[in-house]
């Protein structure tokens, strides 16, 4: 304790303030204690320990003091307190001599002093004390320390020790017992020569045995004796002065953390929190500035192309090469057709420089995954994907949605992800009462056909179809269809697929087709169209579209898009001969083994293959018939494919020799090589334009004969790509593959897709790629489930198992029209019989032309005959009739039957189009529409350029709205009913929304959906595709202008080819289901020429297929899905091819000018009016004899039957009327 207390004095600061205290202490006696000697007496067992400090002169002084002032040195035996005192004297003793000790030359000179004068003048001393001061002081006298001359360094302090040993061995040892030890000591009082004396005589052996046996035994006992004590004191001190420096410090460590967690918590934290939300809300705000400017930015961007198009305000001069990308739009059989302009075109130059022609291994598909990863994903139980027992409980309790006059709830909102083709946008789906909506959650919005961003905001009376989807095997997905064939597929967290999509079926949507909760499987069963297409109701190419959409497959996962097979193996023949079995492919094997030569290999591969930890089953082939990378392969040619392709190949093309670039060499590969299993994609049967390098990309060169890569190589069978994919179109339908279609379905959709049938038929692909075999949530590690994805990803998928029973075969044509007359339940399609054509004829407004005639497409209500639809004409003077149409009933075996409208004859009950009209326009069935539903009439042509709306049932306006500053010269409807377009005098085309109420038209949005400029003259005829996303404009100056709906985007003019440099009127305007543009122009008669008026047929993407001239006027233009029909003021009927523009049969004479030709729902009549007010409709085949005389009453009314036409009156316009 000494030595520490030596460096912290040595330290000075708190240790000094410390031994200042200690010192002021001791010399006030402690003055503050009820008992000053024993408190003092503690503090001098404790003083000898502090004399190694800097200040010892104070304490020194101090403890001097302090005996003086207690007389300590005057102890008389007896007294009270005279322990205390004795043992204070001994104390201050042993502190004297403790500091001649230490050398301190001033201090050392005061006790020495000190000393000196206590022991000549008050300390009686006993033998044991003399024995200690001589052991503590003499140490220079005793043996190893005795002075060896005046030189020495301790002469000083020998002489100051001389004077005390002299007295101590005078006055205080006893006479006899020294002279007994020290025989020879020299004399000590008065002896002036006792200093050298007593130097000589300490180095005799006697002085140094009175040492050894005397004086330190003596001292050591005494020392033990009297201060033995003082070391535990003074440990127990330092040790309590240790634990409370510790606990001081402790405590202000403490009180200072708690105060710093006390500021951190009041002050600090607080602070780097509202830091941290107002910088984050900089960033946010910074971040949706840029976002917004971003979004501005492009805005501008899509209006100053508007501007400066061809037909724009600030047209340029010089128009920009565009450049094409395939559009999201389908048809109504899921086709898409349609190119738009791809205004961030890129012609990949790097990537072509970059190309590896020596053909190097580029990414392929099918590396199989890591084993450990495989092993904990792997499921063994697959079951089918459906609702939960929740989940339907949830849904049959839910109330329908609320009606649309009521205020918009929100029902779900819910964090999601959009997949399309090119990218996944995370984002927020929110579900309310009416409407679906998607919130893009990117921060930088890429421009897309429906605007900047991925948002939409869908009606949720437009949802068509709902159905469970997974993705890459996660069954977490849905994919919603709207009406008008735009669809959306969404991906959410694990198990909240199913809570969204009872949720919206719970809303009860009015178009929805509701299956409720079942599986694909029961999907597809409920759905009915297995029998109908083995009964021949719908197509091959419609069938197979269904399955896979049923199935899971979808344009918007490149990993599952739609599947397609391979039909035809004559691939070199110049013409391809559909009567020939063997230029088809055997659709009974699977297109690795379709060459019978790989049969055996495949089989072999498949019984070798053994995996040692039971994780990966037995496969035919490692790779897959329908991937992202075999539709990459396809569809290279096309943006957004061809990126997709390069992204593919980490920023390259890849080798040329592997690309497609030839159907013929494609079918070669697929003979050569069981490893390559690619089928086909629907764009083979349906979009030419794929075959072909519209953008100009660099793809390489084929490394033996060095040819460019450039459009697809045909067939020798095939003159273009038209008819390339025409005659491939045409196999799909014929009689053969008809006849063996349903082997293929099996082994892609049903029982031969799993199990000892796909065993047995060589058609066992990797585990992984069928549906439910692996769970990715079940993999605990992120970046192996994010690698396993993306294996997954470009591995494929094998659709859904739709059936587990072999799938009926196809009924032949022959046994199918057999059926058909058998039943006697559908009309016959008047387009498949054009060779059996008979008018009937019905007087329906005598003397008023009949300018509109049609039977609404959408009718969901029974009209006057149980069953029966509405038929609705309007004559020239207004005269609105509705009346009763029953296409066909067997149990009255006559082609039609029909009941006028007993109002038209009643003056008092007619119904009239209000008025008046402008003049110079006559009513017609340009400015006349009747929606879907057959509710609405709407109208234009009036005399204050408005669009007028009016309920049929009553003939009350219940609309009118004015939005042109002309008058309007015609309208049109779109298929699905929910958009209306108007052109006008004014040069403009408005798009309008047809409101709906209660699943029922209503009227029209006063607010215009699109307005579309760009004509010189006045619009003569429009027509609107709204699943297509076109609104197609024709006027007087010639040209036919193509819009988009969505974005009223410019996308192209189409100028009909003339022989005049003056360009002919554009009279009629129509748009066939797949797209077909058909314009008719009319070059009017005058002096100096003939009046010609033609017939364009134009692709959906503007090319133009035919046209065709005919001298007669054409007064009406109707386009059903393969025909166009046309009448002219002749009075003549034609039918004609829609591509080809062929005549399809003799035209029909009817001798009076044809006003209006439309074409019943079914396709089962043409309905035609004429000039006289009579209503021509046109059937086929031959009516059976009336099996009784009399009609069964089949209708809720007591009328006669006089007053319902049979159909029997047919058409005679040389002669009378007869049966």
């Amino acid at each position: 304790m000494r030595g520490k207390a030596r460096r912290k004095g040595g330290g000075g600061g708190e240790e000094e303030e410390e031994m200042k205290v200690v010192s002021e202490n001791i010399s006030e006696g402690f003055s503050i204690y009820p008992s000053p000697r024993v408190r003092t007496l503690k503090n001098l067992h404790r003083a000898p320990h502090f004399k190694s400090f800097d200040s010892v002169d104070q304490i020194f002084e101090g403890v001097v003091n302090l005996l003086d002032k207690l007389q300590a040195w005057h102890s008389t035996p007896g007294s009270p307190g005279n322990t205390e005192l004795k043992e204070m004297a001994q104390i201050g003793l042993r502190i004297i001599t403790g500091y001649i000790q230490q050398q301190h030359s001033q201090v050392c000179v005061m006790a020495y002093v000190k000393l000196h004068s206590l022991l000549q003048t008050v300390l009686c001393l006993s033998w044991e004390e003399v024995c200690f001061l001589l052991g503590q002081l003499g140490a220079p006298l005793w043996p190893g320390g005795v002075m060896d001359g005046p030189n020495c360094g301790h002469a000083e302090t020998y002489s100051q020790l001389v004077p005390i040993v002299r007295t101590l061995l005078d006055q205080h040892a006893d006479p006899d017992t020294l002279s007994g030890l020290l025989p020879n000591l020299p004399v000590t009082n008065g002896s002036t020569t006792f200093a050298e004396d007593l130097k000589t005589y300490c180095h005799t052996p006697e002085w140094q045995e009175f040492y050894q046996q005397q004086v330190q035994p003596t001292m050591e006992l005494y020392e033990l004796d009297r201060f033995g004590r003082s070391h535990d004191i003074m440990s127990n001190f330092w040790n309590s002065c240790f634990d409370d420096l510790m606990n001081t410090a402790q405590r202000r460590d403490k009180e200072r953390s708690d105060s710093k967690s006390k500021f951190q918590e009041v002050i600090v934290d607080p602070c780097l929190k509202r830091a941290k939300s107002e910088n984050n809300r900089y960033f946010s705000v910074q971040k949706q500035s840029s976002s917004q400017q971003g979004v501005v930015w492009q805005h501008w961007r899509a209006l100053r192309r508007l501007l400066t198009s061809e037909r724009g305000a600030w047209a340029n001069k010089v128009q920009p090469v565009v450049k094409l990308k395939l559009s999201n739009a389908e048809t109504y059989s899921k086709m898409r057709l349609k190119l738009v302009p791809n205004f961030n075109y890129d012609p990949h130059s790097e990537a072509s420089a970059l190309r590896d022609n020596m053909g190097a291994d580029s990414p392929r598909s099918s590396d199989l995954l890591p084993l450990n990863v495989a092993k904990e994903a792997k499921v063994s139980d697959m079951e089918d994907d459906q609702l939960g027992d929740e989940d339907v409980v949830f849904l049959d309790n839910k109330v329908e949605g609320e009606d649309e006059s009521q205020k918009e709830k929100l029902v779900l909102s819910e964090d999601c992800e959009l997949i399309t083709i090119v990218a996944v946008v995370p984002g927020r789906l929110e579900v309310t009462t009416h409407h679906l909506y998607f919130y893009d959650g990117n921060s930088e919005k890429e421009e897309t056909e429906e605007g900047i961003g991925f948002d939409f905001k869908r009606p949720l009376s437009q949802l068509r179809e709902v159905h469970l989807r997974r993705y890459n095997l996660r069954r977490s997905a849905l994919e919603l269809f709207f009406i008008d064939q735009s669809h959306y597929f969404i991906n959410f967290r694990k198990k909240v697929r199913n809570k969204v999509y009872s949720r919206i079926l719970g809303l009860r949507p009015p178009n929805l087709f509701y299956f409720g909760s079942r599986s694909p499987q029961e999907l597809l069963k409920a759905s009915g169209l297995t029998q109908k297409w083995v009964c021949r109701e719908i197509s091959n190419f419609e069938y197979l579209m269904q399955l896979n959409t049923i199935s899971g497959r979808t344009y918007n996962d490149l990993s599952q898009y739609p599947v397609f097979p391979w039909i035809l193996c004559d691939y070199t023949s110049p013409i391809l001969d559909l009567d020939d079995p063997s230029v088809f492919r055997d659709l009974s094997k699977p297109i690795g083994v379709v060459n019978s030569r790989h049969a055996q290999n495949v089989r072999e591969k498949y019984e070798s293959f053994e995996d040692p930890t039971g994780t990966i089953d037995k496969f035919h082939y490692g790779t897959h018939y329908s991937n992202a990378a075999g539709v990459m392969h396809y569809m290279i040619r096309m943006e957004p494919f061809t990126t997709l392709h390069i992204q593919l190949q980490s920023g390259r093309f890849d080798c040329a020799d592997r690309q497609f670039h030839s159907v013929p060499a494609a079918w070669q590969a697929r003979m050569e090589s069981p490893a390559d299993v690619k089928e086909l994609i629907p764009e083979f049967f349906y979009f030419p334009e794929f075959l072909q390098n519209q953008n100009g990309f660099d793809l390489g060169q084929l490394q033996i004969s060095q040819d460019a890569v450039a459009d697809v190589l045909l067939p020798r069978w095939a003159s273009s790509r038209e008819d390339f994919i025409k005659q491939h179109r045409k196999a799909l339908e014929c009689e053969h593959v008809s006849s063996h279609l349903h082997e293929w379905i099996d082994l892609i959709f049903g029982f031969k897709q799993r199990g000892e049938e796909a065993v047995n038929a060589l058609n066992v692909f990797y585990y992984c790629t069928y549906e439910g075999a692996v769970d990715l949530d079940a993999i605990a590690n992120e970046t192996e489930r994010k690698a396993l994805e993306g294996i997954i990803s470009n591995f494929g998928q094998t659709p859904c198992q739709l059936l587990k029973e072999p799938h009926p075969p196809r009924m032949s044509a022959e046994n199918a029209t057999r059926r058909q007359v058998r039943l006697d339940t559908i009309p016959l399609n008047i387009f498949e019989h054009l060779n059996k054509l008979r008018p009937f004829v019905e007087v329906v407004s005598d003397g008023f032309p009949l300018v509109q005639a049609v039977v609404p497409k959408s009718q969901n209500r029974p009209f006057i005959i149980q069953g029966s639809d509405m038929l609705v004409t309007v004559s020239s003077n207004g005269l609105i009739g509705t009346h009763s149409w029953l296409p066909y009933d067997k149990n009255i075996a006559n082609y039609f039957t029909f009941t006028k409208d007993p109002t038209m004859t009643n003056p008092k009950t007619q119904r009239f189009l209000s008025g008046p009209f402008s003049p110079g326009v006559e009513i017609s069935a340009q400015v006349l529409v009747v929606s879907n539903d057959g509710r609405l009439l709407f109208s234009g042509g009036h005399w204050d350029c408005s669009l007028r709306v009016t309920q049929l049932g009553k003939g009350k306006l219940v609309g009118r709205i004015c939005r042109h500053i002309d008058v309007v010269t015609c309208l049109a409807l779109d298929l699905c009913g929910i958009y209306l377009i108007s052109g006008s005098r004014d040069t403009s085309c408005i798009v309008w929304q047809v409101l709906q109420q209660g699943g029922f038209s209503s009227g029209l949005s006063p607010r215009p959906v699109q307005v579309l400029c760009g004509h010189d003259q006045e619009v003569t005829c429009v027509a609107i595709s709204t699943e297509l996303d076109m609104a197609v404009s024709g006027s007087k100056d010639g040209t036919v202008i193509v819009h988009t709906v969505r974005r009223g985007q410019f996308l192209r003019t189409l100028r009909p080819p003339g022989e005049s440099w003056v360009p002919a009127h554009i009279s009629e305007l129509q748009v066939g289901m797949e797209g077909h543009i058909v314009v008719q122009t009319s070059l009017e008669e005058r002096s100096h020429r003939k009046g010609k008026y033609s017939i364009h047929v134009y692709t959906v993407n503007g090319c133009l297929l035919s046209s065709f001239t005919m001298e007669e006027q054409v007064t009406a233009l109707h386009l059903v899905s393969e025909h166009i029909i046309v009448g002219t003021v002749k009075g003549s009927l034609h039918i004609r091819d829609l591509c080809s523009l062929d005549a399809s049969v003799r035209p029909l004479a009817l001798k009076v000018p044809v006003r209006s030709v439309s074409v019943t729902k079914e396709c089962s009549h043409i309905l035609v009016g004429l000039e006289d007010g009579k209503l021509i409709v046109v059937g086929a085949g031959k009516p059976e004899e009336v099996r009784s005389g009399q009609f069964p009453r089949i209708w809720g009314s007591t009328r006669r039957i006089s007053q319902v036409s049979a159909g029997e009156t047919e058409y005679n316009p040389t002669g009378n009327a007869g049966k």
